[in-house]
């Protein structure tokens, strides 16, 4: 956690002194340009992607299907979208990233493997707790009533 606070106060800082070096280097007015271009071309690609996206969630609906693999590519296409909407370079190149279909594909691989992952180490840590105790559900609790008039 320690280390994503961290990289969220040093991003901006990073974030600004490249649109100042950039700025430097090519002037003003064509990176604020830049900027500005990429935000149109986010928005754009947004719209598209999410169209796209949209209409392969659908057919897979009524196909009876669960659309898992698109709605987590819908996730990326937000998140890439409003990186590009982000005024800077570093975040205008992770946007794209999520937005490109070869790389979106091989980012919802790698988030999928690891929720797989993820879920398989909470279970194996259930059963291993389940075993110590000796209890084969949990939720059961015995005991003894008696009722009073």
């Amino acid at each position: 956690m320690r280390a994503f606070l961290f990289l969220f106060l040093l991003f901006p800082i990073i974030e600004l002194a490249l649109l100042i070096k950039v700025g430097s280097a090519i002037g003003v007015l064509p990176t604020l340009m830049l900027v500005i271009g990429t935000a149109i071309l986010g928005s754009l690609l947004l719209r598209v992607a999410g169209v796209a996206t949209a209409w392969r969630a659908r057919e897979k609906l009524s196909r009876g299907e669960l659309p898992e693999q698109e709605m987590l590519e819908g996730l990326l296409i937000a998140v890439g979208g409003g990186l590009l909407l982000l005024p800077g370079f570093i975040s205008d190149i992770f946007g794209v990233l999520c937005l490109i279909p070869f790389t979106r594909r091989l980012l919802v691989g790698k988030i999928r493997r690891r929720a797989e992952e993820q879920a398989l180490r909470q279970r194996a840590f259930f059963d291993d707790q389940a075993a110590r105790t000796g209890k084969t559900n949990p939720n059961v609790l015995e005991g003894e009533y008696e009722r009073r008039d």
